[in-house]
């Protein structure tokens, strides 16, 4: 067994009445085609307490390594503000003392001050899946919530296919949740995970349930909700949840998740809090919804889609004829909230979401003062406007954002001019594919120029570009080679036209206390690749004080 770690100091956090937990790293990342490596959940917990959720459940330490990783590197670089960590995992096992069991010991070493554990609440999984007794299954509940809130753990209780149970049979998936709660769970979590429940369903169950849990000495029992999206109806089975009394609500940023996805956290915020009046995130942080949105949505690598209520580009976006002309005489006469509330903006035509106001935001976090200069916010904001809609995304390339903004203010670095690049692939008759790079680079601060020409073979295009530019780099700029690119992600933009498809290239690049990250964009991926690789060097030799 491992030396237990102890909560962190996040633990203290204070937590609201009405609780917002976010299962993106979990939950979501069970989404078809979804991968998150470390480095994207560490970043994408970031934005996630950015935005002010009550919780980020982190994943499922112990049982996936680099869950495991996530949360042991959490304790280290992830400070957050408004948000508790979570730890995702299960009851003990059937016939397993909770003190030797070790998925539960796993979930104690996470560090996570809040453990969320998933239980059986229909009989028919327990007897099939867990092929078990159901007085053992709820044993197992209540020795492995008794054993985390023992060690001064905050711990909810996700009751699986509890809806699904209960119509099959109330009276013991009522019982499991008495048991989580006379164990000292804080929540238990009703889950549709099948996702097929109907919001007049979920309305009669949970009231059924409140008076079952009142006739067991459990009146003041906090539920939870989480829903999935199967029949379409997530985010409206838990909006009726809350008019029922639910104040315990789970999903993930973009409606991410397994087969259709889990309730749409974003669109049931903002329902709640616009249409509903509650007040879950305070009105300048809720602002930031649809940028925060579309960051994740680069960072995970499944963008919003243009559709999404609130913060997709065609949430507020409104065609020419008699439309637009009411649009212009009353805005609200075809819109159903302000788009500025949550941060996006009505179009009567293609652009972008980055107005000034989002310009000068983004200016002043990367430590430049824009407001007093409205014609440099005009040009930027027409300037990311044009760039915007050839493909190039700056929502998750902060580093590209800083270097086009020295370029608007005449302080762009200037290290190198490239006289030119090319990377070549051939196959031999032995089947061996050999890749080479080859960088003609002239120092741009030496007279006429001291030309520098590298040569480097590597596994692929993009990492021979990436050892040839460093080589020809390296004589008068020796820490390049303090960075390293780290990750590298290719998404083809208009896609109908098959391979004359535009392509944008986004790499993370990491090296002298840095993390960030460039874009590239360009009709072929090795041209795409080059302009983020190039920009990666130059702002890292930027920020190095070179």
């Amino acid at each position: 067994m491992s030396t237990m770690r102890t909560a962190p100091d996040q633990a203290v956090q204070p937590i609201p009445a009405f609780h917002v937990y976010d299962t993106t790293l979990r939950d979501g990342s069970q989404q078809e085609g979804l991968t998150l490596s470390v480095a994207d959940k560490l970043a994408v917990a970031r934005l996630l307490d950015e935005l002010g959720v009550t919780y980020i459940e982190g994943g499922w330490p112990g049982a996936i390594p680099r869950d495991t990783e996530f949360f042991a590197r959490a304790a280290g670089e992830l400070t957050l503000s408004t948000a508790r960590l979570a730890a995702f995992g299960a009851t003990r096992k059937a016939g397993v003392a909770v003190a030797e069991d070790a998925q539960v010991a796993a979930l104690v070493d996470s560090g996570a001050p809040t453990i969320t554990l998933v239980a059986k609440s229909d009989l028919r999984h327990v007897l099939g899946a867990l092929r078990t007794t159901g007085e053992e299954n709820l044993a197992m509940v209540r020795d492995t919530v008794g054993h985390l809130v023992g060690l001064g753990r905050e711990v909810f209780v996700d009751a699986e296919h509890f809806f699904d149970g209960f119509l099959d049979d109330a009276e013991y998936t009522t019982s499991m949740v008495v048991a989580a709660y006379k164990a000292g769970a804080e929540v238990v979590v009703l889950c549709d995970t099948n996702g097929g429940m109907l919001p007049h369903q979920i309305t009669e169950i949970i009231e059924d349930l409140r008076g079952r849990l009142a006739a067991a000495g459990q009146a003041e029992a906090r539920l939870g909700v989480h829903t999935h999206n199967d029949s379409g109806c997530a985010v409206a089975n838990a909006l009726t949840s809350v008019r029922s009394g639910i104040t315990h609500i789970q999903g993930c940023v973009n409606g991410y998740g397994e087969r259709t996805g889990n309730a749409d956290l974003l669109t049931l915020v903002a329902d709640l809090q616009l249409k509903m009046g509650m007040e879950l995130i305070p009105e300048d942080v809720f602002a930031e919804t649809t940028r925060i949105a579309h960051a994740i949505g680069e960072i995970v690598n499944m963008p919003v889609t243009p559709r999404a209520p609130y913060v997709g580009a065609s949430a507020f976006a409104h065609k020419a004829g008699l439309h637009a002309s009411a649009i212009r005489v009353n805005p609200d006469l075809y819109q159903h909230i302000d788009p500025r509330e949550i941060g996006n903006d009505m179009r009567m035509i293609i652009s972008d979401m980055a107005g000034r106001a989002s310009i000068e935001l983004k200016g002043r976090e990367l430590g430049f003062d824009l407001a007093g200069d409205p014609d440099l916010l005009s040009r930027l904001a027409t300037t990311v406007k044009q760039r915007e809609a050839v493909g190039y995304s700056y929502e998750a390339a902060d580093a590209s954002f800083e270097l086009l903004l020295l370029d608007q203010l005449d302080q762009a670095p200037s290290y190198v001019q490239v006289e030119s690049w090319r990377a070549t692939s051939q196959q031999g008759r032995d089947g061996i594919l050999e890749t080479e790079a080859t960088v003609k680079l002239v120092d741009a601060n030496h007279g006429e120029g001291e030309r520098k020409v590298a040569i480097a073979e590597g596994n692929g295009p993009v990492n021979a570009l990436d050892l040839a530019l460093r080589a020809a780099l390296r004589e008068r700029f020796p820490m390049v080679d303090e960075f390293e690119l780290q990750d590298f992600k290719v998404r083809i933009l208009d896609s109908h036209h098959g391979t004359d498809a535009t392509t944008r290239v986004l790499v993370r690049t990491a090296g002298r206390g840095l993390e960030f990250q460039t874009v590239g964009v360009g009709p072929n991926i090795i041209e795409a690749t080059w302009e983020a690789v190039f920009d990666a060097y130059m702002y890292g030799l930027y920020k190095s004080g070179i």
